[in-house]
């Protein structure tokens, strides 16, 4: 790898007017990050000393979303590629490496490619230009990119191309590797003497050629450098990432009964031996140890699960929710901000929220944490070994001792010492011939009315 200082210039200026959207294009997500973000991650990874995005209108959605991350800057008026990226002059004043140029949505460009791009750049043969080509499986209207042994001779816009170039299959992509002091040299060169009166970046390629000096074209795999410029563009790019990762997922180990309908976020973690049934869906942060069985229609999201422990059918791990290894969380039981001890049950329809569950404990079917009074949240402390009755509600703050039972159906609202029986509810009456005399009255009642 060069030892160079990167810089990435990201272009999002474009209005995404297909998206139909109030959510700028870039900002919308694929496996649960925006597309931005997985750009910028992607350029994280090569260790860029500077990053600028060049938008034009939604400037404070970007910024929100970047943060200090990332210079901002606004194009506008939109002349062209070639000006979007003259832009970023001014913020990379005094920058002497090499220059990475991408699209915000052309999002899924992984880092060893940005490597490749950077390392042609700097081959001996010094490159003025580095392209990024592709060979779709539909070349449609894309540029074409005449090389021989990857030297660029010509790329041309379909539009402008003979029949024997719109035969060619390798396509530009658009992105490119530049050194600075070349870029902004030869973009004071483009000019716009073409039907949409725009400056285009790949004009660089052909100035350079004029020059005397040769660019270079690289290959990637046409996923890699999908764009997106709809919502059904966008749904195909998740659906093929989803497949690429479903793939990875069962070729590090996991069993998928249904792959094709597992939904995986971009930094979900599976162990060792899990076993995922049909219709799961992993929200971001969520990370799932070895031989962990989930079953079919759970959800999990900003959760923990320990090795061996069960997890569904029907089950919402929410963000917080810490599952102890060969802790049971059964159907239709949701978790959330709450830790699950070592061999914890909730085996049915609960709701844990804000509290921890020690060892062994069991939790009956219908119990409820009631951890938010309407202003803020309070915490439940459930003890090890613990038996908590069905149909019980503990009204937080409370502590449930080590070894305690609260009987079914009771309000527990103060703590309840360890090894205690905890009885909060009415007592029983029974009123003998009551129900008999009761359907008699209404009877007759119902006849004279």
């Amino acid at each position: 790898m060069t030892t160079s200082p990167i810089a990435a210039v990201i272009l999002a200026a474009g209005k995404g007017t297909r998206m139909k959207s109030d959510l700028h294009k870039v900002l919308h997500p694929i496996a649960g990050r925006p597309m931005l973000g997985h750009l910028l991650a992607s350029v994280d990874g090569i260790g860029a000393a500077a990053k600028v995005v060049v938008v034009g209108s939604g400037r404070e959605q970007v910024e929100r979303f970047v943060g200090g991350g990332a210079q901002i800057v606004v194009q506008e008026p939109q002349l062209g590629t070639g000006h979007a990226v003259q832009q970023a002059q001014a913020s990379l004043a005094g920058f002497d490496g090499d220059v990475l140029i991408l699209y915000g949505d052309v999002p899924l460009v992984p880092a060893a490619t940005m490597t490749r791009m950077l390392e042609r750049l700097n081959a001996a043969d010094r490159p003025a230009v580095v392209v990024l080509g592709f060979r779709p499986p539909d070349a449609l209207a894309y540029g074409r990119i005449a090389a021989v042994d990857g030297v660029i001779r010509k790329m041309v816009e379909y539009k402008d191309a003979t029949p024997e170039e719109r035969a060619i299959t390798l396509c530009n992509s658009g992105l490119m590797a530049v050194k600075a002091a070349d870029l902004w040299a030869l973009l004071a060169r483009v000019g716009n003497d073409n039907a949409a009166s725009e400056y285009y970046l790949p004009d660089i390629v052909m100035l350079a050629l004029a020059d005397g000096r040769n660019s270079a074209v690289i290959e990637a795999e046409a996923w890699e450098v999908a764009g997106v410029n709809s919502r059904s563009e966008l749904a195909q790019v998740e659906a093929d990432w989803q497949r690429r990762r479903r793939a990875q997922a069962m070729a590090d180990g996991a069993t998928l009964i249904a792959p094709e309908t597992v939904w995986f976020s971009h930094d979900t973690v599976l162990g060792r031996d899990v076993t995922i049934e049909p219709n799961v869906w992993f929200g971001p942060g969520a990370a799932v140890g070895d031989h962990v069985v989930i079953h079919a229609f759970s959800h999990i999201e900003g959760a923990r699960v320990a090795p061996r422990a069960e997890i569904g059918p029907y089950a919402r791990l929410r963000p917080g929710a810490d599952i102890g290894e060969k802790a049971k969380v059964g159907n239709f039981v949701e978790i959330k901000k709450a830790r699950l001890g070592v061999g914890a049950k909730a085996n049915h329809l609960s709701y844990i929220g804000d509290a921890s569950v020690g060892a062994g404990a069991n939790i009956g079917a219908g119990t409820i944490t009631c951890n938010y009074d309407g202003y803020l949240k309070y915490k439940t402390e459930i003890g090890e070994g613990a038996f908590i009755g069905s149909n019980s509600a503990l009204v937080a703050p409370v502590v449930i001792g080590d070894g305690a039972i609260v009987a079914a159906g009771s309000v527990v609202t103060r703590d309840v010492a360890a090894d205690a029986l905890a009885l909060a509810r009415g007592r029983q009456e029974e009123k003998p011939g009551w129900a008999a005399r009761f359907r008699a009255m209404m009877v007759a009642k119902k006849k004279a009315g």
